[in-house]
């Protein structure tokens, strides 16, 4: 039962039993911890309607009013608006990161090896929420620069108003987890981040969807079929995007290394985004990475494959070691990583963006509340997103036409991998 539906329930209880005289049999300590219980899930309950708000009004006017004026330097240079756009998606990811950890006090350990700040990798990371993305951006402010990150993200998420058209502006890869429909797009956009020599830090869930109880029940049909391992905290991983796109820019010479992340939560787990709906966020979040240079990474497309498994065999013996002993990756022999960046710098850059975007969303409601040209223009604005992802299907599409024309390229790519 949601907490919401929970506390009307319980109120009317209350006035009923207090008609009937019920009520009066009660002591006044029963009645105070009725009453606390109520506070206490309304307020979080507010909570999290409060973080979702204030991150989709960041996204939806930082969209507009951010992004929308730039997207015509993409028909005229493309490093300039890919430069600028990277750093202003930036900004916003910063967000979520001082909210959870500022005003929603969840606390981030991460152990094992370094990042080496704006290195070229792709992420790999357990799928244990449907949320980990978006945690990772704690660990990333500290260790590494979130202007770098790129991420592969279901397709549907794109047409998401204002989070899509952000994604779609920072030049997601967004894939319909089938890799026949995926395989061209893929190309198409590492090619092009190799073409403009964009560094990146591509994260990838090779798992392909978040671990559930009916997730892990097909994963552990798949493995008795083909004679697997059946795992408990882990899905079985699906290779081929991974050792295509770490095959691609290792060719192009574009990746100096893979960060293998194993995320876990000690405490409680907000599986979907309804639970930070309803105000259940991690108390902790525990990151544990290790680094593989590209000079020591399997050179074969099927060692690779071999490769990655072993790695989600070693997650699933981690994990296993995480939740049935102290709930940390002490035990790994590996201490705390030291921040590339100081947490009094992390603290002003946190503290900094909740001031912005606060005053940024207040502004720009007033702007839209007063001036007429403005309002002419969210509206335009907001029609333009939609219907260019309709037509085009998304700016990141848009961009990549943008690049073959200015370039007199009718492919990124002289010769696809039919």
């Amino acid at each position: 039962m949601k907490p919401l539906e929970l506390c009307s329930q319980i109120c009317i209880c209350l006035q009923d039993d207090e008609r009937t005289g019920y009520v009066g049999h009660l002591s006044k300590k029963e009645r105070r911890r009725i009453n606390s219980g109520i506070s206490k899930r309304i307020m979080v309950s507010w909570k999290g309607i409060y973080f979702i708000l204030f991150l989709f009004a960041g996204s939806f006017f930082g969209s507009i009013f951010m992004l929308g004026p730039i997207l015509p330097l993409m028909f005229i240079n493309l490093s300039w608006y890919r430069w600028i756009s990277s750093r202003l998606v930036a900004m916003w990811l910063t967000l979520p990161v001082a909210l959870l950890e500022t005003m929603f006090g969840v606390k981030v350990v991460i152990t094992g090896d370094a990042f080496v700040p704006g290195e070229r990798s792709v992420i790999i990371m357990n799928h244990r929420t449907r949320v980990d993305w978006m945690f990772l951006w704690n660990c990333l402010m500290r260790y590494s620069y979130l202007r770098l990150e790129k991420i592969c993200l279901k397709s549907s998420l794109k047409s998401v108003p204002g989070f899509g058209w952000a994604m779609q502006v920072a030049a997601f890869i967004f894939i319909h987890r089938k890799w026949k429909d995926d395989k061209s797009h893929f190309e198409d956009m590492v090619d092009y981040f190799c073409a403009i020599h964009e560094p990146l830090q591509l994260l990838i869930f090779p798992e392909g969807t978040d671990l559930t109880e009916n997730n892990k029940a097909r994963s552990n049909d798949f493995a008795e079929k083909n004679g697997l391992q059946k795992y408990e905290y882990v899905l079985h991983p699906r290779t081929t995007g991974f050792t295509f796109v770490v095959d691609r820019l290792r060719e192009r010479r574009n990746l100096d290394a893979v960060h293998d992340i194993t995320v876990a939560y000690p405490y409680n787990i907000p599986q979907t985004e309804k639970h930070l709906l309803l105000g259940d966020f991690p108390k902790e979040i525990h990151f544990h990475v290790h680094r593989y240079p590209v000079d020591t990474l399997p050179t074969s497309k099927e060692d690779l494959q071999l490769w990655c498994h072993k790695r989600w065999e070693e997650k699933e013996e981690r994990l296993r070691s995480f939740y049935q002993g102290e709930k940390n990756f002490h035990f790994t022999g590996q201490s705390t990583v030291p921040p590339c960046k100081s947490e009094l710098r992390v603290l002003v850059v946190k503290l900094l963006s909740i001031l912005y975007w606060a005053l940024f969303c207040s502004a720009m409601c007033l702007l839209i509340y007063l001036y007429s040209p403005v309002r002419w223009y969210f509206i335009i604005s907001i029609v333009f997103f939609v219907l260019q992802e309709r037509i085009f299907g998304g700016l990141e599409i848009i961009e990549l036409a943008c690049y073959r024309f200015l370039h007199k390229h009718p492919h990124l790519n002289s010769k696809k991998n039919e």
